[in-house]
This record gives structure tokens, sequence and C-alpha cells, in this order.
């Protein structure tokens, strides 16, 4: 369907949803870094307390930020992939890109110059959801894309009253259609994370397995006290899972470190190195598309299949119910 034909509407069998686009397949590959040096970890582990997240509210979609105030340790990639394996799953899966970047948009085979609502409108014009959604090539995946004009929002809103919580009314009417809307966010603490954080019910935590990957936590930790506190005081820790791990002793020393502090928090597997998966985005597919059978497709699957069972969604796809 056109984009120029009709406006979606939100209804429940998701028939109005937009389409555009679709990126072609290219063949441009993406490096992946090598492993860190291996060495030893004597630093003192800081303290860190996680909120425990609150119940998914009865008919809604429960609400998952993607964060970590730290780049590059696979927030967006671990969007994409769990998104969409848990759409193939059966679910009903909203992605919302608050990342002016918008690679979910690539990553997930969409054209954005052919989309013309986008976060932005979601956020500034709520009225209009409906129409900020758009399919993708997984059947039951949506994306709300994300750009460039993402970076003048904080200006535009910095006079407005509740600021913090435009983008909880944008998803207000998409609640009742989803199983589970995933956020991903840039890594700075500006007012579009602020309004995801507002909007959330929980929050996973991407964590590479480097030296100062505890003092990261404790760092959001602060943060995500200080946003309970003043804004969202549902807002919870539902998983902290480790991103771009490498069979080297600091990685396995950082490994064991994040699962002794943390227990039970912490959900496996660890998502392992592997080119795979940098190499997916610049296709267009997820990783369970492109390349299932590696190392980083195996692993994505997995995750999004334990995270299914700790968010209650396991057998709700594909006709099931809780």
């Amino acid at each position: 369907m056109q984009e120029s034909e009709r406006e979606p509407v939100i209804e429940a069998e998701f028939e109005e949803i937009e389409s555009v686009e679709i990126i072609p397949d290219r063949a441009e590959m993406l490096a992946t870094p090598g492993p860190a040096d291996e060495i030893s970890i004597a630093r003192p582990r800081p303290s860190i307390e996680l909120p425990e997240p609150p119940k998914t509210r009865p008919g809604m979609a429960r609400v998952i930020v993607c964060i970590n105030q730290k780049g590059g340790v696979g927030k967006t990639t671990t969007v994409i992939n769990v998104g969409a394996h848990l759409a193939t799953m059966g679910l009903k899966v909203l992605v919302v890109d608050c990342d002016s970047q918008g690679n979910c948009a690539t990553g997930l085979g969409i054209d954005k110059s052919k989309v013309s609502n986008t976060t932005r409108t979601l956020m500034l014009q709520p009225e209009n959801a409906a129409q900020c959604r758009y399919s993708t090539l997984i059947d039951g995946l949506h994306l709300v894309v994300g750009d460039r004009t993402l970076v003048t929002l904080e200006q535009e809103l910095v006079s407005e009253l509740g600021r913090e919580r435009r983008l909880t009314e944008g998803l207000a009417q998409l609640l009742p259609h989803y199983d589970i809307i995933l956020i991903d966010t840039p890594p700075s603490l500006g007012i579009v994370t602020i309004n995801a954080l507002t909007a959330a019910d929980a929050v996973i935590i991407p964590v590479q397995t480097e030296y100062f990957a505890l003092e990261g936590l404790a760092m959001l930790a602060t943060t995500l006290r200080e946003v309970r506190s003043r804004l969202n005081p549902r807002l919870g820790v539902d998983a902290v899972f480790l991103t771009m791990h490498a069979p080297t002793l600091l990685n396995g020393q950082v490994a064991g470190q994040v699962r002794e502090t943390l227990g039970e928090m912490v959900v496996e597997p660890p998502i392992r190195r592997n080119i795979r998966v940098a190499e997916a985005p610049s296709h267009g597919i997820p990783i369970h598309l492109h390349a299932p059978q590696s190392h980083g497709g195996k692993d994505y699957i997995n995750l999004a299949e334990n995270l299914a069972l700790r968010w209650g969604l396991a057998n709700r796809g594909n006709g099931g119910s809780d």
C-alpha cells in the first residue's frame, strides 16, 4: 500500500499499518572491533541497587527502554534483533526509535526518505500516533522511525509544560494493540531519553564486558532512581545482559563480576562478538534472517526467548495465552 493512498488507522488486527519502501539488499560490510587485552581487574566493585520492575498493566503493552549511558554497547542491535525474534514468535511488537541517528530504520530495511511521520511526530502530535507506525519485513513488527529532527526537539520543548511526558501521551493509544513496545535510546541523557524513561514500565541494560562496566551501571542506577522519584515511580529494571563478549581473560572477569553483583537480574546468554551481527544492518534485516546459525544469531534468539519468559510472553504468541 502506497503512503499516499490512505492513512493507517489503529485496529487490533493491524490491517491499516502504513508501509514504506524496503531498502534493497546491500553488500556493504561493517567491521567489528577486536577483543580487549587480557588484563586483571583489581578495582573495588561499586555497590549497585537496581529498582524492581512492576507488573504489566492488564490489556496494555509492556513498555521497555533499552538504555546505557555509554555508547556502542549494542542498544540498537538488541532492540532490532530481540524485537524481530519476538515478532516471529507471534507477538505484536512496536519498536520506537528515540535516537536521532535513526539506525533502527536501516536495520529493519526502512527507507527513511519515504517516511513522513517520525518519533518527533509521535511526541509533538500524539493525536497522530496511528500514522507514526510503519510495517517492516517481519510480520507483527512495526516501527516508529527516529531521525535527525530529534536533535532540535529539546530546544523546542524547553519552555513547554509537561515536556517529560510527551512520549507517554503519544504511546497511550497504542498500548492496547501490542504485547511489547521496545524503545531505543541515544547514549545521552537529554529530554528525549527522559521522555522514554517516563513512559516506560522498565528498562533492559546491555553491558559490554569491559573494564568500566560496573562503574557505568552504578551511574545508570543513580539516573533511574532520580527518574523514579521525580517522574515515574513505576520504573524498574527487567534485565541486564552482556554484549560484545569474547573469550578473553578480561571479558570473563567482567562477566563474572556482573553476574556476582546482580545475580538473577542478569539474563543469559552473553552476546558474543560476531561479524554476522555487524553485517545484518547493511542488508536491512535482523540477524535471525541474515545468519541464524551464527554465534550472534543463536545468542540473540536465546536472549529474546529468555526475555519473553521473564515478561510472561512466551505463551502469548501464535494464539497462545499466559
